[in-house]
């Protein structure tokens, strides 16, 4: 499996804050069965600024210490971009990283309120050729209201990521069942751990693909865990499955508190 989110780089943003967490998460994600991880530190204006040449430098540090303490996952360097206007010049400027140096942006959106800026960062990335991944969608309070929401941005390109512990329940139940639900109607296109700390999720993962089992495929199971991810990596385009609309009268039900 490749981990397509992860916040394992140490001492660069809220994730892990000394190499021997990072090494600890590493091991963990190894038991788990993950073979590569894309480190995806925050990058937020004003906020988490670090830039990609000092996320390199530490990226070797780790790859030289999974080496001697023989963990056997390769690590690959982007970036959790918080949206903002000049997501094209700080990549270009390599402030902050595509995935891999690939075409393929990782980004993610405020929590509560809809960006009145999404469209047009969106169609910056495409105008200059990037790839848009928006990470985690069941986690924004207006899509968990309305996820047809994303059926415009898929159809311009978009790609979405779900986290792993959202599918186990870590941001509470109506987010657990957003995801399942954009995953049963092919909103989602990979799966990843967002993980920061120690904690438990890449011991979930397991029991999370069995729970997966019950409402897609296995072969929708690699394409979610690798295979997906594996292109991203290589720069390759993606074919997806085009998304189902969800019907407002079982979403109403879905959700019926």
């Amino acid at each position: 499996m490749i981990d397509l989110h992860s916040h394992i780089v140490y001492d660069v943003d809220d994730g892990s804050e000394t190499i021997e967490q990072s090494i600890e998460i590493l091991k963990r994600a190894e038991k788990a069965g993950f073979t590569k991880i894309i480190l995806t530190p925050h990058y937020m204006e004003d906020y988490y600024e670090v830039p990609s040449y000092e996320i390199a430098k530490k990226i070797e540090i780790l790859k030289e210490k999974c080496k001697e303490e023989q963990i056997d996952i390769e690590l690959e360097q982007g970036n959790e971009i918080y949206i903002t206007n000049r997501m094209v010049s700080l990549l270009e400027d390599k402030e902050a990283s595509s995935i891999n140096q690939s075409r393929y942006v990782l980004f993610e959106l405020p929590m509560n309120d809809e960006p009145a800026n999404l469209l047009e960062v969106i169609y910056q990335l495409i105008e200059n050729k990037k790839i848009p991944i928006i990470a985690h969608p069941e986690r924004y309070a207006y899509i968990q209201k309305d996820p047809n929401r994303l059926l415009e941005l898929i159809e311009q390109g978009v790609l979405f990521q779900t986290n792993y512990g959202s599918l186990a329940g870590q941001y509470g139940k109506e987010i657990q069942k957003t995801a399942k639900l954009l995953i049963e109607h092919n909103f989602i296109h990979f799966l990843g751990s967002d993980v920061h700390h120690e904690g438990y999720i890449y011991e979930k993962v397991p029991e999370i693909k069995a729970e997966l089992r019950k409402i897609i495929s296995s072969e929708k199971i690699k394409e979610l865990t690798t295979i997906n991810a594996e292109k991203v990596l290589q720069n390759q385009e993606i074919e997806i499955e085009m998304p189902i609309p969800i019907k407002k009268s079982f979403f109403n039900i879905f959700f019926k508190k």
